[in-house]
């Protein structure tokens, strides 16, 4: 049942947050995690909603980040287009689907170079701890 999950990033996240998602809020930037694998670095990053970021030859654009509110079970979860560029060739999509905060191997990116995973959604200037 998992494996066909994984397949399915849209059907999770409907699972995930299900008639919850009314209570989750929209925010408007992914906070992300990623690994180049060969190098071992790992970067955090924040990921404004629609606009392009980068890691390696990743070009990721987080289309929509939901949070619940505190005194729900807590899950971050955020709906991403990822890229692989390469100079000389067509970019390649490598993933498109919701990933999740507490679930990052539920639906997560498959690349022999580069992980990418969720931790958190925050409001562009919010500089409280969320």
């Amino acid at each position: 049942m998992i494996k066909y999950l994984i397949h399915v990033p849209l059907l999770v996240g409907a699972l995930v947050f299900g008639t919850a998602s009314a209570n989750a809020d929209p925010y408007n930037m992914a906070v992300l995690q990623a690994l180049d694998k060969v190098t071992a670095r790992v970067s955090t990053f924040p990921a404004p909603i629609g606009r392009t970021v980068k890691f390696g030859t990743l070009e990721i654009i987080a289309r929509n980040c939901d949070k619940r509110p505190p005194e729900e079970t807590p899950e971050s979860a955020a709906f991403l287009d990822i890229w692989e560029v390469r100079p000389g060739e067509p970019a390649a999509s490598v993933y498109r689907g919701w990933m999740f905060a507490s679930s990052p191997a539920l639906a997560a990116m498959e690349h022999p170079v580069y992980d990418v995973w969720v931790l958190d959604c925050k409001n562009a200037g919010d500089t409280t701890s969320q």
